[in-house]
Parts: C-alpha cells; structure tokens; sequence
C-alpha cells in the first residue's frame, strides 16, 4: 500500500488524491486520521501555492 503521507503525483502525473483517500479509509482509526491530516495539509499547501488540485 502506498504511504498516504508521501505525494506519487508529478507535474506529468495524474493526481492520486482519490486512490490515496480509498487507502486511508481501510487504515485503522489512529493511523486513518494521520492519513487524512497529511491530505489536508497537502492540499491547503498546493491551494495556497495555486498549485493544481484537481481532486
């Protein structure tokens, strides 16, 4: 499984926002939740960088 706090998607890439959300739902709670902050924290930074987020 890939490590939800770890971005795979590149500039070339598509966003794996959707795949990494699916995986942190099968996480057990503690590990979910840390999961799901990292994926916030990520997606306030590429907002406010006016990086793409298409999620």
């Amino acid at each position: 499984m890939p490590d939800p706090e770890q971005s795979t998607a590149g500039p070339d890439q598509p966003d794996t926002f959707a795949a990494r959300t699916d995986a942190a739902e099968g996480l057990p709670l503690g590990e979910r939740a840390d999961a799901f902050s990292a994926l916030h924290d990520e997606l306030r930074t590429r907002l406010e960088s006016g990086g793409s987020a298409s999620a």
